[in-house]
C-alpha cells in the first residue's frame, strides 16, 4: 500500500479497518496497469472474474478479453447487461423519497455492511482515488474493490479520472467511496442488481453489489453529485451539450435532456446518411413509403457534455443563460443503433483505430481481434443485447469543448411509439416544438421514459423517469429537485426550451432523425425571433408551439411531420386520443407535487394551471421568457 494512502484513513474508521488490515492494497500507477490487472496480469488475453459464493459454488460474473483496440467485457448473466431502474436503495436516515433498505428487506443494513467489510478485508484490493465532477468543480472520492474486478476500476478511472499512486494530494479526503462486493447479490438479494447508498456523516458510501458499472461507477457517482447539490442549491443535469457551428459560422449551444434512450448521445453524433448521402427522414409504418432529404453540408459539432452537465453556481456568469461544464472525463456511449459497418463512420473510426485501448461492454470481442462496435453480444440466438457500450475518453473526441459554455436552447427528448387510427398513442409530437419556460419545467418534472427504452430492464409504456430525468440516481426528495429546477429556469430567462421526439412521428418511423434535423434548423436560425405566423399553437397545449413551415437549405419539411394530425393515418380524433394519454400522464405525475407543502408557490401555480387544462398563453404569463 502506497504511503500516500494513509493520509485519508484516519478520519474514516471503516476505510481504515479495511485498507489497514489487508496484506495487499494496490493503488494503480496508470491506466495501462489497470488494463493489465483487468486481464489477470500483463501478457494475458482472457480472464474470468469469478467468486466463490456459498450455496452457488464458483460464479463467473464477467469475462474479459484483450482485443487489438481495447478490452471487451461480457456478463454471462443477461440481467447484468443493463441497468435495473429499481436497484438503488437508501440505508441512512436522511430525508429521501427512495426505498429504504430496512423497509424493502425487513432488516437493518448495519450487519450486512459489516459482512461486506469483512469480505473485503479477505481480498487482494484495488484502491482507486479519483475526482468526481468537472475540471472547475470536483470532489475527492475513492473506489475500494477486489483486484480481480480491475476492469470495473478501469471503467471508473476512465469515466471520472484516476489519481495515480504517488500523485495523491496530502490533503486528499474523500467525500464519497464505492465499495465493490459482487458475491452479495447472490447471498442476500437473489441475484438482483443492488446499489446501496449510505449518506454517512462526511462520507457518502456506495455499496455496489454487481459489476455492471452503469448503476454505480457512473450513476452512483452522479447520485453523489446530486446529493451534494441538494445541500448546496444546484443540480447536475441529465444532458448532452453541443456547440454547433453552421456553414455560415453562426454558433449555437444546445443542451439535450431526457431519460436514458432519449437521444442525448445521439445529439453529439453526426447525422446518419444513406449510401447516396441523403437523409432518411422516415418510413411510413403502414405503407412502407420513404421520405428522403438532401443536405449537402451539416454543422460542425463541438461536444461539451454527453450525459452529466454540471450546473454549479461558480460557472454562471450573469448573462441570463444557464452555463454548464462536463461532470465526466469519458463518455459511456450506447451503440445499439450501430448494427452494421458505415452507420456512423466518425464513431466507428474512433473505436476501430483508437489512440489508446478502449473499454467495451456487451460486444462480441475475440482475443487478438478488433472489437467491432456493430457486433453486439447476443442475449439469445438472433437477439442482440440492447445495451452495448463503449467508454470513450473526452480527449479522444474530435472538437471537444473543455471549458464551460452558455446554453442557448434546452431541448428535451422523448421516445415515441407509432400512432395510427387503429392504435392511437402519445406519438403525436411533431418534429420540433417550442415550449414556454413553465412548460419546460413541467416536462422536466414528468420526464417520460417513453417507447422501447434500450438502456434499462423495464418494458414499454408511458412511465416517468422522475424529476429532471435524473431521479433514478438521486438520493433525496423529489420536491427539493423540483424547486431547484424551477429556480434554475428562473435564473436563466434567456435560455429557450424545445421538445423533440425520436423513434416515431405519428405513423412514420424516424429514429433519431428529428433531433438531427432540428439541430441543423435551430443552429441556422440562431437567436432570431420568429415572425407572426411562423409559430402556431400545437393542438395539444402540453406541446406548446410548432412551426407552420420548416425549411433547411432550400428543402421544405412536410407539414404533416410538424402537425401530426394532418397525416392520413391519424386525423384529429386519433390525435386527440393521444393527447388525452399525455394529459392523463401529466395529471398522475403532477398531483403528488401539488400536495407537497415545501413546493415553491410559483411551481404550485404552474402545476395547478396544468391540472385545470391551462393553455399556452397561461404558462407564458406565469413565467415569461427573457428579452435577448
Amino acid at each position: 500500500m502506497g504511503k500516500s494512502l494513509f493520509g485519508f484513513l484516519e478520519p474514516h474508521h471503516s476505510l481504515a479497518a479495511i485498507l489497514g488490515d489487508v496484506a495487499s492494497v494496490r493503488i494503480p500507477r496508470d491506466r495501462q496497469e489497470l488494463l493489465d490487472l483487468a486481464l489477470g496480469g500483463p501478457g494475458r488475453d482472457t480472464f474470468e472474474v469469478a467468486y466463490d459464493v456459498p450455496g452457488n459454488g464458483t460464479v463467473v460474473e464477467a469475462t474479459v478479453v484483450r482485443c487489438r483496440n481495447g478490452v471487451a467485457v461480457n456478463y454471462p448473466d443477461i440481467t447484468m447487461r443493463r441497468r435495473d431502474p429499481d436497484c438503488m436503495v437508501i440505508a441512512d436516515r436522511q430525508p429521501t423519497d427512495k426505498a429504504r433498505f430496512e423497509e424493502r428487506y425487513g432488516e437493518p443494513f448495519e450487519p450486512l455492511r459489516e459482512k461486506i467489510f469483512e469480505w473485503l478485508r479477505q481480498q487482494p484490493l484495488i484502491a482507486l482515488p479519483f475526482m468526481a465532477g468537472s475540471a472547475e468543480v470536483a470532489y475527492p472520492a475513492l473506489l475500494v474493490g477486489p483486484t480481480n474486478a480491475a476492469f470495473f476500476a478501469a471503467a471508473l478511472a476512465d469515466l471520472q479520472g484516476m489519481i495515480p499512486d504517488g500523485k495523491i494530494p496530502d490533503d486528499f479526503a474523500p467525500r464519497a467511496v464505492i465499495y465493490l462486493a459482487p458475491p452479495f447479490r447472490h447471498t442476500h438479494f437473489g441475484g438482483r442488481q443492488v446499489v446501496i447508498h449510505n449518506r454517512a456523516a462526511g462520507l457518502h458510501e456506495i455499496f455496489s453489489l454487481n459489476l455492471y458499472p452503469g448503476p454505480s461507477a457512473k450513476k452512483g457517482i452522479y447520485g453523489v453529485l446530486l446529493s451534494i447539490g441538494e445541500k448546496e442549491g444546484w443540480i447536475t443535469a441529465h444532458a448532452s451539450t453541443v456547440r454547433l457551428v453552421t456553414p455560415y459560422d453562426n454558433e449555437v449551444v444546445i443542451m439535450h435532456e431526457g431519460a436514458s434512450g432519449g437521444g442525448k448521445s445521439e445529439m453529439l453524433e453526426h447525422v446518419h446518411r444513406q449510401p447516396d448521402g441523403r437523409l432518411l427522414l422516415g418510413q411510413n409504418v403502414a405503407t412502407g413509403e420513404q421520405r428522403l432529404l438532401a443536405l449537402s453540408q451539416g454543422c460542425q459539432l463541438h461536444p461539451v457534455t454527453d450525459d452529466m452537465a454540471l450546473c454549479h453556481p461558480a460557472l454562471q456568469n450573469g448573462g441570463g443563460k444557464l452555463s454548464v461544464s462536463d461532470a465526466e472525463k469519458a463518455w459511456f456511449l450506447r451503440i445499439n443503433h450501430i448494427t452494421r459497418y458505415g452507420t456512423d463512420p466518425h464513431l466507428e473510426r474512433l473505436c476501430v483505430h483508437p489512440e489508446e485501448p478502449l473499454l467495451f461492454l456487451n460486444l462480441a470481442g475475440v482475443p487478438g481481434s478488433t472489437c467491432l462496435i456493430w457486433e453486439h453480444t447476443e442475449d439469445q440466438p438472433g437477439q442482440p443485447c440492447p445495451n452495448p457500450r463503449v467508454i470513450v475518453s473526452r480527449r479522444l473526441v474530435p472538437g471537444v469543448v473543455n471549458e464551460p459554455v452558455e446554453v442557448d436552447i434546452r431541448s428535451l427528448g422523448l421516445r415515441t411509439p407509432p400512432c395510427t387510427r387503429s392504435q392511437p398513442s402519445y406519438g403525436i409530437l411533431g418534429l420540433l416544438h417550442f415550449l414556454p419556460p413553465a412548460l419546460g419545467w413541467l416536462w422536466r418534472l414528468v420526464a417520460p421514459r417513453g417507447h422501447d427504452n434500450p438502456s434499462i430492464t423495464t418494458g414499454d409504456g408511458l412511465v416517468s423517469e422522475g424529476v429532471g430525468s435524473y431521479w433514478p440516481f438521486a438520493t433525496g426528495r423529489r420536491v427539493d429537485h423540483a424547486n431547484l429546477l424551477l429556480r434554475q429556469i428562473q435564473q436563466a430567462p434567456n435560455t429557450r426550451y424545445t421538445l423533440i421526439p425520436n423513434q416515431h412521428i405519428g405513423a412514420w418511423k424516424v429514429g433519431f432523425m428529428p433531433q438531427w434535423i432540428a439541430r441543423e434548423y435551430l443552429a441556422r436560425r440562431g437567436a432570431a425571433r420568429f415572425k407572426p405566423g411562423q409559430l402556431v399553437l400545437a393542438r395539444c397545449p402540453l406541446l406548446g408551439y410548432t412551426l407552420f413551415a420548416m425549411q433547411i437549405e432550400g428543402v421544405q419539411i412536410p407539414r404533416w411531420l410538424l402537425e401530426v394530425q394532418l397525416q392520413n393515418e391519424i386525423g384529429e380524433e386519433c390525435y386527440d386520443a393521444g393527447a388525452q394519454q399525455l394529459q392523463d400522464f401529466f395529471r398522475a405525475e403532477l398531483l403528488p407535487y401539488r400536495d407537497e407543502p415545501q413546493l415553491d408557490p410559483l411551481g404550485r401555480e404552474i402545476i395547478e394551471c396544468c391540472l385545470q387544462g391551462g393553455q399556452v398563453g397561461d404558462y407564458e404569463r406565469l413565467l415569461p421568457l427573457g428579452r435577448l
